[in-house]
């Protein structure tokens, strides 16, 4: 089975957790990210000034946070796809 491989290009702060990421087959994703801010990874995330501290790894492509956090470009690019799958795991952490 062929796993599609995203790069992340850009992201846009749009709110409060609230992120426009582009990728590189120029398509984009506006993920709400509060429903997945939980557990010992994603949980320091609902600072929101440590949220804003967002950037783009160029070496593999995605986005990563100060604590270590981050997200394959796939699930990023699916994110409907996932959104509910990432929730119902982080409630059950």
């Amino acid at each position: 089975m062929e796993h599609p491989i995203y790069r992340v290009t850009s992201f846009k702060i749009l709110g409060e957790y609230t992120l426009r990421i582009e990728f590189d087959d120029q398509t984009r994703q506006d993920i709400d990210f509060r429903p997945i801010l939980k557990g010992e990874l994603y949980g320091p995330l609902r600072d929101e000034a440590l949220f804003n501290q967002v950037c783009i790894d160029h070496e593999v492509h995605t986005l990563v946070w100060p604590n270590g956090a981050d997200f394959d470009p796939a699930t990023l690019h699916d994110w409907s796809e996932y959104s509910e799958a990432m929730s119902e795991m982080v409630r059950e952490s």
